[in-house]
């Protein structure tokens, strides 16, 4: 069962922290994006989509990157609507293979305190090309104070 908390939490985040783009762009990695940081073969220089278009994609994604994360943290099925969102906006900007392999997801499982990992972990994951982004720093701290909230 989805958490109708979680969601709407995470679509805040990923709304403000993505951005809306109309018009298909290459995102600091390369890798061309649409609508609420939207990435898939179909996007591709020229691409435009409406408003709607990108609402419909990002609510059509939001369960599958909640999905993801609880695959990867099973534990995560136990934490509260605020915990859920926080990871689910980590994943969606990060990716569930970064999670899988990172050492926040190692201490989450071995048991420790999911708020101190939190609080430790978020801050790490800050960094582009060539170091901390602000915009990345911002929003690891907003969702580490909803994580905790």
């Amino acid at each position: 069962m989805v958490n109708r908390v979680a969601l709407p939490e995470a679509r805040k985040l990923i709304e403000e922290f993505e951005g809306l783009s109309l018009k298909a762009y290459q995102c600091q990695a390369g890798v061309w994006t649409i609508g609420y940081g939207h990435t898939g073969p179909e996007v591709r220089p020229g691409l435009v989509w409406t408003q709607q278009q990108a609402e419909q994609a990002l609510a059509r994604e939001l369960p599958i990157y909640r999905s993801q994360m609880l695959q990867v943290l099973p534990m995560a099925n136990r934490w509260n609507g605020n915990q859920q969102a926080a990871m689910t906006s980590f994943v969606y900007n990060l990716g569930a293979g970064a999670l899988q392999g990172s050492t926040m997801r190692r201490r989450l499982m071995a048991g420790e305190d999911p708020a101190t990992v939190v609080r430790q972990e978020f801050p790490k994951w800050v960094n582009g090309g060539g170091g901390p982004l602000p915009g990345l720093v911002r929003r690891r701290a907003a969702e580490v104070a909803l994580f905790c909230a």
